[in-house]
């Protein structure tokens, strides 16, 4: 039984420094609800078995071992302090893809793999010890994040509509499954219908489930997909550690040389600052969870979020190299366990209770044989769905993120740069833009005019 926390307190815990050590059923409870919802979208997370074995040519079964000890790694963020659900880096998978495939399928792509997480791991790391994140991400001017998040919109849909792409193979399914996403999860008009429905209601909490369930569906009658086949095998998955340490661990293939380290430089550089607007994403969610509820005292750390998140990339840098690396927050389930904590103590006991269930059980259902049997026929759609919506996604916050029309242009440029030559190139070419385009005199006097009135 889980202890009782007091009126208005944090949730018990095990002090160890900046980290709070959390264990399901001793320091928080089992949320079912959240448990249920995550049986079924286990199949997210099974979405980089597709990316794994097209980007670094590794078998199922070998991705299916990887994408379990990630499905463990997810439960460092609850256990340590970190009250979110965590995810992928999603909007730098495009470009992560692209990066890795300019270098040649094998042991120099894996290791050139190794080397970005354990840059990126670092980079984490750094930024948790020092706290200097938030300084950081001030420094990167608008243009430059709007033109990384351009880039990254634009590859994602470029990677799917070019020629070879999922949408050549599956053009139905992904199609159908494409509009029921963009409908339930951007429309106004959805919106406004969950006002009025109990059953858009219901629909509008699931994100993009609805649609993968209908591709299951739409896939097979169109022929583009096979009938989703149960099978019970084994029952559970156990990780293949030894061909793993073999085939992808550095331990096996050897570490990568210095030069490999050097060039992944910038895109690790870009990788953390996309993951950064999730520090940012999940304090805010987190806030309002948090002045809606008396009863309990939420503490969010950014800082130890970037360490939990530094630790995973270092652990599957050198175990399993992930091909859409390690990030601190899966928006959009945080975002439907805070919104059912907001409804009170009798719904949720412990936001803790519901980040924790869920992806305790996504790590079950990813190594259970009946589950991952039925969902296997969809997901290369699936992921092709989570492109498509991750490209809407980045390519709306990066026209957020514009103040002007030089902001604008410079993004525009940068991020076609960036899906078309890599992140060294763009880069490069958005530096060079800001340069050459901005009013610094501008600044300058706006600085001088700040100084003068305080």
């Amino acid at each position: 039984m889980a202890f009782t926390r007091q009126l208005g307190k944090e949730q018990p815990y095990i002090a160890m420094g900046i980290f709070k050590i959390r264990l399901p059923f001793v320091h928080y409870k089992w949320e079912w609800s959240e448990a249920i919802q995550a049986i079924l979208m286990c199949a997210t997370c099974l979405g980089a078995i597709p990316i794994l074995t097209d980007v670094l040519g590794v078998s199922f079964e070998l991705a299916w071992s990887m994408v379990i000890i990630n499905g463990l790694l997810y439960n460092a963020h609850v256990l340590l302090g970190d009250p979110v659900v965590p995810g992928w880096i999603t909007p730098s998978i495009p470009l992560t893809i692209a990066y890795l495939n300019e270098y040649a399928l094998g042991i120099e792509r894996i290791q050139a793999l190794i080397a970005l997480q354990l840059i990126i791991g670092i980079i984490f790391i750094v930024m948790g010890v020092t706290g200097i994140a938030g300084k950081l991400i001030n420094i990167v001017p608008n243009s430059i994040k709007a033109g990384i998040l351009l880039g990254a919109g634009f590859a994602a849909v470029m990677g799917e509509f070019k020629v070879g792409g999922r949408f050549g193979i599956y053009p139905i399914a992904i199609f159908i499954g494409g509009i029921i996403s963009y409908y339930i999860l951007f429309s106004n008009g959805f919106k406004e219908l969950k006002k009025r429905s109990g059953l858009a209601e219901i629909l509008g909490k699931y994100g993009m489930l609805p649609a993968i369930v209908i591709s299951i569906i739409v896939g097979p009658l169109f022929g583009e997909l096979p009938i989703p086949k149960i099978e019970i095998g084994s029952f559970i998955k156990i990780p293949q550690i030894g061909e793993l340490i073999g085939n992808v661990s550095p331990f096996g293939i050897g570490f990568p040389n210095l030069d490999l380290y050097i060039k992944a430089i910038p895109m690790a550089f870009i990788a953390y600052i996309i993951a950064f607007g999730d520090f940012v994403t999940g304090e805010a969610l987190l806030k309002e969870a948090d002045e809606a509820r008396t009863d309990e005292l939420i503490d969010f750390n950014s800082n130890r979020s970037n360490l939990v998140s530094g630790i995973r990339n270092m652990i599957m840098a050198i175990i399993a190299p992930y091909v859409t690396l390690c990030g601190p927050l899966w928006a959009a389930v945080t975002a439907a366990v805070s919104e059912r904590y907001k409804d009170g103590r009798e719904s949720m006991d412990s936001i803790f209770g519901g980040t924790g269930t869920y992806r305790w059980v996504t790590f079950i259902g990813v190594a259970l044989v009946p589950i991952v049997s039925l969902v296997q026929p969809v997901l290369p759609v699936a992921l092709s769905l989570t492109l498509l919506v991750q490209g809407y996604v980045c390519a709306r916050l990066a026209m957020n993120i514009c103040r002007n029309d030089t902001d604008r242009g410079v993004a525009g440029v940068m991020g076609a740069v960036l899906a078309a030559k890599g992140a060294a190139w763009g880069f490069i070419v958005g530096i060079i833009l800001f340069v050459i385009l901005s009013d610094f005199s501008k600044h300058q006097n706006t600085k001088i005019e700040k100084e003068m009135t305080e």
